[in-house]
């Protein structure tokens, strides 16, 4: 408590201050304070003194913005002064009034939102001159005051505040459409670079295997090039559509598992069922993620009796992937799970809360489910 009073003491110094200030103000004539409400004193005293002490407290931040602590001092004066004048003349609706007033709101507007202004000053000029000019010709030359005060009746002076509030709407929905635009630029930056993530491995794999067949002469050798061919074409030119047919993810998923089968010399079990609208559209790349960690984690540490089980069905509203593998349970593995981050980053850049991604293991067996939206 003393640690904290020690701290923010210069705002209980900023309320004590204001209290003698405001009675010798009153004292001075200045200012009227209310004789009996008390509670009214305290609370201007407060806030006052909070005004006071703020840049007290702050003052080592303001000493490195003398420009703007010099333009909020000068706003102030010229405000203080209108009051004077205003106090002073007693005149209704004092054009002299009324000019520092509007230059005061235009300068604290500038100070707020100086890019606004910038941007809108002509516009704001074109609205408010006339205006102003009208307001100059009723006030000084349409008559004396009384006829004034007559046409102010059924003159709706309120159209002075409409245009700059209409012109910072205009701005604040073109900053926002602007943050929305950047956004989804960064999205698709974004979505970009986990492309290039997918795993070259498989395919540095499969050429050195590749190189094996064409040193036995295997007559395997031009299916495994063809089949490798069609991958990397997928993966380099289909990868960046934003969409492509379930179909096309069907054939790569098979490519890619018939490439690896030609890799073991032990036994595999390796089911594909796809009970599926194969003109529906997805994002590219995505099921074979939860394939790859399949083989790496599942067929990869087993020397037999290794299965990777698939299913890809639909409802009405989503598409859904299932694939299910054996581990060895003692297998200790040392993956970071760059493939599962790099999957879960970009069904919440693609489908936000439009997709689900479930894992159960249980003893020796790996399932996991995809769930992705029609509509993406």
């Amino acid at each position: 408590m003393i640690k904290l009073l020690k701290k923010y003491k210069v705002f209980l110094i900023g309320f004590i201050i204001i209290i003698p200030i405001f009675y010798l103000l009153d004292y001075l004539g200045f200012i009227l304070l209310p004789k009996d409400r008390s509670y009214e004193i305290i609370i201007y005293a407060i806030f006052w003194g909070f005004v006071i002490a703020l840049p007290i407290h702050h003052y080592n931040y303001l000493k490195k913005k003398k420009k703007t602590v010099l333009r909020v001092l000068s706003l102030f004066i010229l405000f203080f002064t209108t009051l004077l004048i205003d106090s002073n003349m007693q005149m209704p609706d004092n054009p002299i009034t009324f000019i520092l007033l509007m230059g005061f709101w235009f300068g604290f507007a500038y100070l707020l939102v100086p890019v606004f202004i910038k941007k809108y000053w002509k516009l704001i000029t074109f609205f408010y001159a006339p205006l102003f000019l009208y307001f100059i010709y009723l006030r000084l030359l349409s008559g004396d005051l009384e006829a004034y005060l007559l046409i102010k009746e059924d003159f709706p002076f309120f159209v002075f505040f409409l245009p700059i509030p209409v012109l910072f709407i205009i701005w604040v929905f073109e900053q926002w459409k602007w943050l929305q635009n950047l956004k989804a630029e960064k999205s698709k930056t974004e979505l970009a670079l986990l492309r290039t993530q997918i795993n070259p491995h498989f395919f540095f794999n499969t050429l050195n295997n590749l190189y094996a067949l064409t040193i036995k002469n295997s007559n395997q050798a031009p299916e495994v090039i063809l089949k490798l061919s069609d991958m990397m074409r997928y993966t380099i030119y289909e990868g960046e559509k934003e969409a492509v047919k379930l179909a096309d993810e069907i054939e790569y998923l098979n490519n890619y598992i018939e490439l690896h089968k030609i890799r073991y010399k032990k036994s595999v079990e390796i089911t594909f069922n796809h009970n599926i609208d194969t003109s529906l559209t997805t994002a590219p790349l995505l099921f074979i993620i939860l394939l790859e960690n399949a083989f790496k984690h599942g067929i990869e540490t087993l020397t037999e009796n290794a299965f990777i089980r698939m299913n890809l069905y639909e409802d009405t509203d989503y598409i859904y992937f299932d694939i299910e593998n054996n581990f060895e349970a003692n297998e200790v593995h040392e993956s970071n799970g760059i493939g599962l981050q790099n999957l879960k980053k970009r069904l919440s850049l693609l489908y936000k809360d439009r997709n689900e991604l479930i894992v159960d293991k249980t003893n020796n067996i790996y399932k996991t489910t995809l769930k992705i939206s029609k509509h993406a």
